[in-house]
């Protein structure tokens, strides 16, 4: 009898856990978040973490804001950092993680899980840190490109659709500018393996004019399904966004990062990462000689 009671009691946490877990899911996809910062909140929250690095030659440079995946920031990024800078571009290696303590104590694993920081959440990131870097001195108003990897991508996709709504992301009081302004900031924007699954509604809506996208999928990804991104790339061509979709064949998830969990399946991949880099820059070079000439 007492074991009995022992393993009903245990049947009703497991059930009460996984009704938590199954409400603050449907919260996340509601894009409600009870706790809001201003835009100079956020600033302040987050200016601290994130990371600039300037090319050699003189300026004015265009900007790139780079997004990790739902680990946080990791030699990936630093890797992505040093193209752009080839690229001539500012960079800034924006974390979203360590502001928030996710980089400790595995925390980030809830953010993988989908449980905090959804895509739409941290779009409010990208927007301060776009409005940020265009006041910042030597850096171009326009044609900022933003990389997102994974996580990083859903995000990005999530503040493209975004920009043409009047209302903030979720936990933003307001736009930290006017999205028409935002939108104006933005040019090519890159997408690696991301997330495209239910919670992701980043081809609702399109992209503003005058960008373009090119999304990089790992045709054996076990983490995210490309297949479900190769839909949303059709949705939003069908909106009449320009965005390329590639799939690197016989390639995981993640193949551009060596820094890796223990328990990580992932395994960096130099090949993949070389062709995803070629990808990138005869993307760039194309997006600059498709602009009008004024």
């Amino acid at each position: 009898m007492q074991k009995r009671l022992i393993l009903m009691g245990a049947g009703a946490g497991v059930a009460i856990i996984l009704a938590i877990l199954g409400l603050n899911t449907a919260r996340n996809a509601a894009g409600w978040q009870p706790i809001t910062q201003t835009p100079a909140e956020r600033l302040e929250m987050l200016a601290p973490s994130w990371r600039i690095l300037q090319p050699a030659t003189p300026g004015p440079h265009k900007a790139a804001i780079l997004l990790s995946g739902c680990d946080g920031v990791h030699d990936n990024m630093d890797y992505w950092a040093q193209v752009m800078l080839k690229q001539d571009r500012a960079v800034m290696i924006l974390n979203s993680h360590e502001p928030r303590r996710l980089d400790r104590a595995q925390a980030w694993r809830a953010v993988c899980a989908g449980q905090i920081l959804p895509g739409a959440e941290r779009a409010g990131d990208l927007a301060v840190a776009l409005t940020a870097m265009h006041r910042m001195s030597g850096i171009e108003p326009d044609d900022t490109l933003i990389l997102g990897a994974s996580h990083g991508g859903w995000t990005a996709m999530e503040f493209m659709a975004g920009l043409t709504k009047n209302t903030p992301p979720p936990g933003l009081t307001a736009w930290p500018d006017k999205p028409a302004s935002l939108a104006a900031q933005i040019g090519p924007v890159v997408l690696l393996y991301p997330y495209c699954g239910i919670l992701s509604s980043g081809e609702e809506r399109r992209w503003p004019e005058g960008t373009a996208g090119l999304m990089i999928l790992a045709q054996k990804d076990s983490i995210t399904d490309p297949e479900a991104c190769r839909k949303m790339a059709d949705k939003l061509a069908g909106k009449g966004v320009g965005i390329n979709v590639t799939t690197l064949a016989g390639t995981d998830h993640g193949f551009d990062q060596r820094e890796r969990s223990s328990l990580s399946p992932l395994e960096f991949n130099q090949p993949a990462r070389d062709k995803a880099t070629k990808l990138v820059t005869d993307f760039l070079k194309g997006f600059e000689s498709a602009k009008p000439k004024i």
